[in-house]
């Protein structure tokens, strides 16, 4: 149902961030020669021959250290491997096959998942690639020889990575059908929304937290649209997080965040806003998601006059940075407004495809310009030259300047609000990058 996923793994500086980064076309994942930079695992989607699919870099496995970090980063390595669907398999040609090689060889074959071996740092390409005959002896087969600092020998890597992915799902690339990831802590009522809008009990739905343990996609058809609704384990919190297939879990979670168009952050209307919702909530604002809050159990919770309103205000108090989002207050139990998500998730979902004209959006930065005049720093005054949307998913616009100093972030806010005032944007976050451009001509 998904893009597939393909793993980085490899002992410590072997060079796992510096390909990433590459593939990932940004420097994403922190490059330095010290070992264990990468402590967690890094996400990336990148494309290769017209097949989209999700890179997953992770910290470097040390099979025998006792160190709490190294092992803790061993473990997400292991996570890593589990739900991948092709291995890299990266190591230092110029250090030959080590013992560390070696075991990291014979647990990646009981994995029994495809394995790409990758022999990197040959960057004196000619010289280096000789040396890689000794990775043989690995019985991973063929080792690619590469230099990810020079980028050398790459494109063989992806084509042999590209011949392991699973057959393609349709589901990957329909432009007809919106990705819902219903979020949040456990046991706030995910899949019982599911369920309640699929009509039959497809996810398991109990009282103990954890319960579902993985991501499931359920394709879904009514005449409001095409949908897949993506269930999620609930994402706890990182010291309650003690068992490996809840961190497995909560990767998943992440992930289903990041293939989602639209998040239903869902809150227990008992509970309120937690610490926790915050995080939750954050990860799907960071990633750029179109976000609606569901503030499931309405029913249970005790009301009087005004009880809305207030209730509304206090969530954005406490989720200041979802001030776009728009709140809906529904029973998954009992089905009380349920029905009004579609047509709420499809605006939303427009709303982050959103994409206009560069004549237009100007026209509105001139007006937002003569209305309040740009700020002035020690008699220098801050020039706005022009504007152009870069991209979608979400709404992306790069406004050039005289001076990125001189554009506080007070000033881009108050942009962004005017745009949001003429184009509406509901429930998707706004991004704004800052370019200088001199009278002349555009700085290097």
């Amino acid at each position: 149902m998904s893009k597939p996923i393909v793993a980085i793994i490899g002992k410590p500086n072997v060079g796992k961030s510096t390909f990433f980064n590459y593939l990932a076309g940004s420097r994403i994942s922190i490059v330095q020669d010290t070992p264990g930079v990468t402590r967690d695992r890094i996400y990336a989607e990148t494309n290769w021959r017209g097949r989209d699919f999700t890179l997953v870099d992770t910290g470097g496995i040390e099979p025998d250290t006792e160190d709490i970090i190294l092992s803790q980063m061993r473990e997400q390595a292991n996570l890593a491997v589990a739900m991948a669907n092709v291995i890299i398999f990266l190591t230092d040609v110029r250090q030959g096959v080590t013992a560390a090689d070696r075991e990291i060889a014979l647990m990646l074959k009981k994995s029994r998942k495809p394995i790409v071996l990758v022999c990197n740092k040959a960057d004196n390409y000619d010289k280096d690639s000789q040396q890689a005959y000794e990775f043989y002896n690995l019985g991973l087969g063929e080792p690619y020889v590469i230099s990810a600092t020079n980028a050398l020998g790459i494109g063989d890597v992806l084509d042999a990575i590209y011949e392991h992915f699973p057959e393609k799902d349709e589901s990957e690339d329909d432009s007809d059908t919106i990705k819902v990831a219903v979020i949040g802590k456990p046991n706030v009522g995910k899949s019982s929304l599911i369920n309640k809008i699929l009509g039959e009990k497809r996810t398991i739905v109990s009282n103990i937290a954890g319960t579902t343990r993985d991501a499931i996609d359920s394709p879904f058809e009514n005449e409001y649209g095409k949908y897949v609704l993506i269930d999620t384990a609930g994402i706890r919190k990182k010291s309650k997080v003690n068992e490996t297939i809840e961190k497995y879990s909560v990767m998943r979670s992440l992930l289903a965040v990041e293939r989602a168009d639209v998040c239903l952050m869902m809150i227990d209307a008992n509970d309120g806003v937690t610490d926790q919702d915050a995080k939750i909530a954050g990860e799907a604002h960071e990633a750029g998601k179109g976000v609606i809050i569901v503030v499931n159990k309405w029913d249970e919770y005790e009301k009087t006059t005004g009880t809305l309103e207030k209730y509304k205000k206090e969530v954005y108090e406490k989720l200041s940075y979802l001030s776009y989002a728009p709140i809906i207050f529904i029973s998954a139990k009992t089905g009380q407004r349920v029905d009004k998500l579609f047509n709420l998730i499809n605006h939303v979902a427009e709303q982050n495809s959103f994409r206009v004209s560069t004549s237009i959006l100007n026209q509105v930065i001139n007006e937002a310009i003569a209305i309040v005049q740009p700020p002035t720093d020690k008699g220098k005054r801050l020039r706005i030259y022009y504007g152009t949307q870069a991209s979608t998913k979400p709404p992306t616009f790069v406004i050039f300047v005289n001076n990125k100093e001189l554009f506080h972030f007070s000033y881009q806010r108050y942009l962004v609000n005017q745009i949001r005032k003429e184009f509406g944007l509901e429930g998707t976050p706004v991004r704004i990058i800052v370019r200088e451009k001199s009278e002349k001509g555009e700085k290097a």
